[in-house]
């Protein structure tokens, strides 16, 4: 049987909320400081269940249509006095990004949060990939990273797999986002991971030229 043949090191593109970061405990207190700030009941909670798609979309679900946009300048505007601090790293994160550096590669952030927020949230972990691009999501994600020529998307969202798919990218996901991962494999993913943790064993076992498994 013929050996398996070695890929070139891949440019990797990874989402941030809730693939690189658990970013629920901020993005709640975001919420509540908003609520509070404009007498108009969120149910934070509910909202950090539903995270991945833009902004104004959960917004939505408390404002009036017209004040969206203006509600969105405000909250973006509060987010690094209450979000940054209580944003952890999700496990393996550090590492995923390093494991890409290791074997020659480029890595780079996408995701729909703000750019100028999703750049703080990685200056406080101290996670430092190639490029970050923000402000985009699912299929739109696919133009950053094509324009990247990144050849693996990581996320956690089915709008992650989108992403992949508009990119003619390999989509990797993580189960640490809304979708478990029965539900990330009916939705075309390439890849399940349990969490990143187990991104660098399947980055290694992908560049050697092994078929690509399911690990989760």
């Amino acid at each position: 049987m013929a050996s398996p043949t070695a890929r070139p090191a891949p440019t990797v593109g990874f989402d941030l909320d809730m693939t690189l970061i658990d970013s629920r405990p901020g993005i709640r207190a975001c919420y509540r400081a908003l609520a509070e700030r404009t007498g108009t009941f969120i149910d934070a909670d509910l909202a950090v269940t539903r995270l991945g798609p833009p902004l104004a979309e959960e917004l939505a679900n408390w404002f009036p249509a017209a004040d969206v946009p203006a509600m969105a300048d405000l909250y973006r505007s509060m987010y690094p006095a209450y979000a940054i601090t209580p944003t952890p790293a999700l496990p393996g994160a550090r590492e995923a990004i390093a494991a890409v550096r290791a074997a020659g590669g480029r890595a780079l952030v996408v995701t729909a949060k703000y750019e100028p927020n999703a750049k703080l949230h990685l200056e406080h972990l101290g996670i430092e990939p190639d490029a970050v691009v923000g402000d985009l999501w699912a299929e739109a994600k696919g133009v950053a990273l094509r324009e990247h020529a990144a050849g693996v998307y990581v996320g956690d969202h089915l709008g992650d797999i989108r992403a992949a798919r508009a990119a003619g990218a390999l989509s990797v996901t993580v189960a640490t986002g809304p979708f478990g991962p029965d539900e990330l494999r009916a939705a075309g993913t390439d890849v399940v991971l349990t969490d990143l943790t187990a991104f660098p064993e399947w980055l290694a076992g992908h560049l050697a030229g092994e078929p690509e498994p399911s690990r989760a």
